[in-house]
Formats: C-alpha cells, sequence, structure tokens
C-alpha cells in the first residue's frame, strides 16, 4: 500500500487537489500503480469540443471567451482524470499563444484540442502539429513568412522558448530556420494553414553546421530526432521544465540528466518521461511537498472542486486577469513562471476579492449557520476538513481560532459574520494557495 501522504501529494500536484475518494482508491495500491492510475486518460474519453467553441461564434468573440473559460475550467473539475487538463494547461504555457493576439479565438481552442489530445504522446508529432496550428501561425507570424520577406519570430522562440533555450543556438541558425519555414502560412480567407511553394525558399542554408535546402518540419526533426546533441539538450529542457512545473524550481542534482536519458531511450515519447518523473522518490521529498504554489487556475479549480461553485459563478473570465493569470492569455511568449510570480499584493488581492465572491455564493442560504454551533476551534477544523486543506498548520489554525474568538466577542454569537469570515479567511491560508 501507497503512503497516504504520498498520494495526496501525487494527486494535488497532478489532478489539481486530493478528492478523499481518490487518495482511498490510490493508496490500495501501490505506489507504481497509483501513478500509472493518474496516467491512464482512458476515462476521460475523446469528446470533441462543443460546437459552439470550434468555429466562429454568433454571439462576439467576447461571448465565446466567457464559454471557453468556463469549459476548460469544468473540464478541469469534473473529468476523471484530470491530469490530461493539467498537461494540457502546462502545454498551453508552454507552446505559447494568446486568444487576443490570434483574434480568432476559435483557433486558440483547436490549439487547446491539440494539445490534450496529445498531452502525453509523441513530443515529435506534438511539437510538428504545434508548429503548423492556425494560432501559433498568427501569434509568432509565420502565417506571413515569405521568402522576399522572411521573418525570424516563430524560428527564434522555436529554439529559444520551446525546444532548446538559450545559448544553444547561433545567429546563422535563426536566419536558416527562418528561411527553412518560408512558405508554411495562414490563409486569412480560409482561415486555415496552407503550404505556399513558391513562397518557399528553396536555396541551401545551413542549420547546426549542415548545408542544404532544409524545410520547416526538417528543423524540428533535426532538433528532436537527428541531431543526437541538439535532442538531448532539447530533452534535458523538456524534463527540466516538467519538474519545475509538477515539483518544485531548481531540480535536484541528476533528475533532469536521468529524465532526460528516458526520454530519448523512448522516442522522445512524453508517458514514459512523465511516469519515469512522478516514480522519482525526490518528486515526494519534504521539497517537493513544500515547493510550489498553486497558479491562479489551479486555486480556482481547487475552490470549484472543494465548495461546488462554478466557474462562471467566480467570473473566471475577467477576476483572471486581476489574480494575474488569464486562461488563454499569457503575458508573453515566455508563458507563466511559479511561485514568487503569483505572491504579490495585486494578485492576493485578486484571491482575495474571489474568495469573497466565493463565499457569497455559500452564504447565499442558511449554510454554514450551524458552525456557531461549534467551538471556536472545531468550526476551524470543519472548514479545514471542507476546503481540503487539513491539517492546517499551528500558526494558521490557532491564527483562524483566535479570529472565530475575536468576532463571537465582539457581535451577536449567532450572526452572520463568524462562519463567513472563516471561510473567506480559510480560502486565503497558505495551505490553499500550496499546490
Amino acid at each position: 500500500m501507497a503512503d497516504p501522504s504520498d498520494i495526496a501529494h501525487l494527486l494535488r500536484r497532478t489532478e489539481f487537489v486530493a478528492r478523499p475518494t481518490r487518495v482511498s482508491e490510490l493508496t490500495a495500491l501501490t505506489l507504481a500503480q497509483a501513478v500509472d492510475n493518474v496516467l491512464d486518460f482512458g476515462l476521460n474519453g475523446n469528446a470533441p469540443l462543443p460546437a459552439s467553441l470550434g468555429g466562429p461564434p454568433p454571439g462576439g468573440n467576447w461571448n465565446q471567451y466567457v464559454e471557453a473559460c468556463n469549459w476548460w475550467v469544468g473540464e478541469m473539475v469534473s473529468k476523471p482524470r484530470p491530469f490530461q487538463e493539467k498537461m494540457t494547461l502546462f502545454w498551453h504555457g508552454h507552446f505559447v499563444s494568446s486568444w487576443w493576439d490570434v483574434d480568432e479565438g476559435y483557433h486558440m481552442m483547436w490549439q487547446n484540442q491539440l494539445y490534450r489530445t496529445m498531452a502525453l504522446g509523441d513530443f515529435v508529432a506534438l511539437a510538428q502539429a504545434m508548429a503548423l496550428e492556425p494560432a501559433m501561425l498568427v501569434y509568432l507570424s509565420n502565417g506571413d513568412n515569405v521568402k522576399s520577406s522572411p521573418n525570424q519570430n516563430f524560428a527564434r522562440e522555436l529554439m529559444e522558448l520551446f525546444l532548446l533555450g538559450v545559448d544553444n543556438y547561433t545567429e546563422q541558425d535563426v536566419e536558416a530556420s527562418a528561411a527553412a519555414w518560408t512558405g508554411y502560412n495562414y490563409d486569412y480567407n480560409t482561415k486555415q494553414y496552407v503550404y505556399r511553394a513558391h513562397k518557399h525558399n528553396n536555396n541551401d542554408k545551413t542549420f547546426f553546421g549542415t548545408t542544404k535546402p532544409w524545410t520547416g518540419p526538417q528543423i524540428i526533426d533535426e532538433i528532436l530526432v537527428n541531431n543526437a546533441a541538439k535532442q538531448l539538450i532539447a530533452a534535458k529542457f523538456i524534463s527540466k521544465k516538467l519538474w519545475e512545473f509538477l515539483a518544485h524550481v531548481g531540480p535536484p542534482a541528476g533528475v533532469v540528466d536521468a529524465l532526460a536519458a528516458v526520454f530519448v531511450s523512448n522516442g522522445m515519447q512524453l508517458l514514459p518521461l512523465l511516469r519515469a518523473l512522478l516514480n522519482r522518490p525526490e518528486f515526494y521529498s519534504t521539497t517537493a511537498k513544500q515547493g510550489l504554489v498553486r497558479s491562479p487556475i489551479e486555486w480556482f479549480v481547487a475552490l470549484c472542486v472543494q465548495t461546488g461553485v462554478t466557474p462562471s459563478q467566480m467570473g473566471l473570465s475577467w477576476r483572471g486577469e486581476m489574480l494575474g493569470q488569464s486562461i488563454f492569455n499569457p503575458p508573453n511568449v515566455s508563458g507563466w513562471r511559479s511561485n514568487g510570480y503569483w505572491l504579490n499584493t495585486s494578485a492576493l488581492s485578486g484571491r482575495a476579492g474571489v474568495a469573497r465572491s466565493v463565499t457569497w455564493h455559500l452564504r447565499s442560504g442558511p449554510q454554514f449557520n450551524f458552525l456557531n454551533d461549534f467551538t471556536p476551534s472545531a468550526a476551524v477544523d470543519y472548514v479545514a476538513d471542507y476546503l481540503g486543506i487539513s491539517p492546517l498548520s499551528t500558526l494558521t489554525r490557532n491564527a483562524l481560532i483566535n479570529a472565530q474568538v475575536a468576532e463571537r466577542a465582539s457581535t451577536n454569537y449567532k450572526n452572520y459574520w463568524a462562519p463567513t469570515n472563516l471561510l473567506t479567511m480559510s480560502m486565503l491560508a497558505p495551505e490553499f494557495h500550496m499546490a
């Protein structure tokens, strides 16, 4: 049997929250079996995008954006195996495009579905498909990249941010890649990818020291398949980024090299890489368990799961910017960061506003009035269990108990405010911010 604390940690990092039923289910297995269970997306099915999100919006782009935000977080909340949505979120923050820059919102939904269906598949195939998605073609300008006026935007970010990292290519490589990608364009009439042979540079180009008439897809294959040195660099780059997304910033010595070796030996398949990552003993260390702050989107999902309040009721589409993470809208092509990136006055003020809004929904009727019949400590423990953050640290628990004691002494014991403020403060407790 697996350690329940390890299972809870595994689920918080892969399924947004540690649902008690899932903890019980997986604790009965070995840790390796539990990891395989989390990685098995079969129960999620292969549902297509809702029709209203897969094409031009009849009600306007803002209405479609609102629906898209609510739909995607709803998928994160309701999927039997939510790790598929967690990985979709990872790829959204890695192979970045932005709703309002792309403008045709349904292109973002096509991209979102691509990341969902290939979340744990062939990384080479994912990279090749990403490069020709309309959202990416528009966002990084390759849709207008032609031999008479080569555009380096996509070619540079492909290496710097998507596959290799800085200092692993030269300016000559950027120029060659940009020329190789000419003609792989976007048709503004059909709203689709189109290859324009007459716009492609067929001349020889020197990329990573090899001179030939490179094409765009050959650039990706050279990095991820054919050039062993660059493939290993890419494998380390992706392994490190996944570790920092799921475990903690600053991987322990040797972890990235070991994961990259698994990645390469399995032909750049993502499933074996993630299985190896989630089975690493370092993933269950105290450093890992205490090493990540929930992003605003993850915090939203946790609130939805624990309270039953819906994304629509929480105003996800317009509150995200206040929290520092507007879904479908990374701040730039480098995506979002972690931990301290979310901990600033503005973002925490935004979380407080959302927590208060959720509290109003929970207190719209007589629910939680019974907390006034509990002792202050029992009321705090009940709400902590309700929000899935038990056991609280001594510091947090005592602070909440003291607040309850003070409120009950200064107001009517049976009034509205003691339970109301306890709910809000508990949603803002450090334990609820931790992934």
